[in-house]
């Protein structure tokens, strides 16, 4: 089971990363194949409560790769971790099918209770880099978290979300009308400026207007 894992997850990697020429090549110098391979094994030990050896297996693939994954975190197969420097998965954290994770992204916890306290990713989701996904909530298929967002509250299938704190702005590509966000569009933004130069020129008639009264005054 652990070699079929390993395996889906050098193809999904072939498959998906441009730079990838070929299969020994992944196996061989990809760092998050390496540190998906070594928690596959520590995952096992954590499994069957052998949590020392666990633990000691995945801090030496922290080391070596720069990626943390926490023995006890579930991880799907054909999972690509792109560059992966600086990727965090918590303990009770779980990863779906051919799910991509880019460098920097953090799958944690927010709480300091033991049980479920990170976040479980649907299949097919894609966490850009330096994104954080903070409690215990699931995020559903094929949805997208966009670059540096933090994420904190669960998504439904086939969103895309983005900023801090990240909402959802497209539902299977669409965009969502978004209200109330205080973005204001070029369109208002000239409308402004317009009425602003308006207001402008009234207050300097004003302005001459009062210094030519002023000047009648003082000739009489």
């Amino acid at each position: 089971m652990i070699l079929k894992d390993i395996w889906l997850d050098v193809k999904a990697v072939k498959e998906r990363d441009p730079a990838a020429r070929n299969a020994l090549e992944v196996l061989l110098l990809y760092q998050g194949i390496h540190a998906l391979i070594w928690h596959r094994f520590a995952h096992w030990f954590y499994q069957h409560k052998l949590f020392f050896i666990a633990r000691l297996i995945s801090q030496l693939a922290r080391f070596f790769t720069l990626i943390e994954i926490h023995p006890g975190a579930q991880m799907g197969h054909g999972i690509l971790i792109d560059h992966g420097c600086g990727v965090v998965i918590g303990e009770t954290a779980v990863v779906g099918d051919n799910c991509t994770i880019y460098q920097g992204v953090t799958l944690g916890g927010v709480g300091l209770n033991k049980g479920k306290r990170h976040p479980t990713l649907g299949s097919n989701v894609t966490v850009g880099a330096g994104a954080k996904i903070l409690g215990s909530f699931d995020v559903g298929d094929n949805c997208t978290i966009a670059a540096n967002a933090v994420l904190l509250k669960p998504l439904e299938n086939n969103v895309t979300a983005v900023g801090i704190p990240a909402r959802p702005i497209k539902i299977g590509g669409v965009p969502i009308p978004q209200e109330g966000t205080g973005v204001v569009s070029a369109e208002a933004h000239m409308k402004l400026e317009a009425r602003m130069k308006e207001l402008e020129e009234q207050i300097l008639k004003l302005q001459k207007a009062l210094e030519t009264g002023e000047n009648e005054e003082e000739k009489l």
